[in-house]
């Protein structure tokens, strides 16, 4: 048997939706399980032992429609007994057009409901009180008669990467018997992202609990501008306390450091969702127009992971999630930080 899951794009969707290779390979022990991606997203499942084969959707398949046919004509040939379309856009429809399958399954949509043998509603309640961006993808496996499992996305990282990211920040003079937080200061947009003084404030409140701490910041090189302007909103004692330039220059790097953190602070994102596949604790701020139940469920797990969002401090409607993606800075100053702080300091003395 010949399984294809697709998930393009983003890199925490490609994390996510790796879940299900574990459900595949116990249900399928013998099965062929293929995952098509996007190139730079290969790092989050790099040595993912679930997975047999990768297939790549490259920049220059993206940009041209001769190298996309071509690519098409590829995946036909491979013949897959089933496709699980994750992504469910106008690319992953067209290949899943192609692929000879007699069980083609995804969301249901009207324009592309066509082309698939099954189709499932996006559920918009949790069913088993996990997180719906879990919840749903099970449901794309259904037709396979698989249910929702309690399985979590995990990242395999080498002994190697391991020890040398360890090296690397002894190297340094971090003391890894000391608290370590990688700090997401920023968000993938503005929109994702606190106000910078107010996580400066909750950058001073972590030296203050955690006075033997060291932080280090997420961020790429074309934020260090405004990853610094957070650096320099805060008090001199925590900017003594944060190593600015110490980062992986990798997402396998990244991920090894990680590894060696004691928790992973900040906005919601990508890195949030790596950190607990590293099996690291997170304290995740969600932006205003976002649902969290979409990656918590309803209640937080044994206090691994906390998320905040302003709904936890005012009365917050389905209305006032459509006028926060509109004027997301004012409902941003809404979730102060002294809202946020008692769970934060809470969080750290655990």
């Amino acid at each position: 048997m010949k399984i294809l899951i697709i998930q393009q794009k983003m890199i925490g969707d490609v994390l996510t939706s790796s879940i299900l290779f574990e459900s595949l390979r116990h249900k399928f022990p013998e099965a062929q399980l293929d995952y098509l991606i996007n190139t730079h997203t290969y790092p989050v499942v790099e040595n993912n032992p679930f997975i047999d084969n990768f297939i790549f959707i490259t920049p220059e398949i993206e940009k041209s429609k001769l190298k996309f046919f071509a690519f098409l004509k590829t995946i036909r040939k491979a013949e897959y007994d089933a496709v699980i379309d994750v992504y469910g856009k106008i690319s992953s429809a067209l290949i899943c057009l192609f692929v000879k399958s007699k069980i083609k399954s995804a969301y249901r949509k009207k324009h592309t409901a066509f082309i698939y043998s099954h189709t499932t509603k996006r559920l918009k309640h949790p069913e088993n009180n996990s997180s719906l961006a879990f919840e749903n993808r099970f449901k794309l496996l259904e037709p396979l008669q698989i249910n929702f499992n309690t399985i979590t996305p995990k990242i395999y990282l080498t002994a190697t990467e391991i020890k040398d990211a360890k090296l690397y920040l002894i190297k340094h003079n971090i003391d890894l018997t000391n608290p370590l937080y990688m700090i997401s200061v920023l968000g993938s947009s503005e929109n994702k992202t606190y106000p910078k003084n107010y996580m400066a404030q909750l950058l001073d409140t972590i030296v203050e609990q955690k006075p033997d701490s060291r932080i280090l910041f997420n961020y790429i090189p074309k934020q260090r501008e405004d990853a610094k302007a957070i650096f320099d909103a805060c008090n001199q004692i925590t900017q003594q306390h944060i190593l600015f330039d110490i980062f992986g220059k990798s997402l396998r790097e990244f991920l090894a450091i990680t590894k060696h953190c004691t928790a992973l602070i900040g906005n919601e994102g990508g890195a949030n969702n790596m950190a607990k596949a590293l099996g690291i604790k997170t304290f995740t701020i969600f932006s205003p127009y976002l649902n969290k139940k979409n990656w918590f469920g309803d209640v937080e797990s044994d206090n691994q992971h906390v998320a905040i969002h302003i709904s936890d401090f005012i009365p917050y409607s389905e209305n006032d999630i459509a006028l926060a993606k509109k004027n997301i800075e004012a409902y941003y100053l809404k979730l102060k930080p002294e809202y946020i702080k008692p769970k934060l300091i809470s969080f750290l003395n655990k």
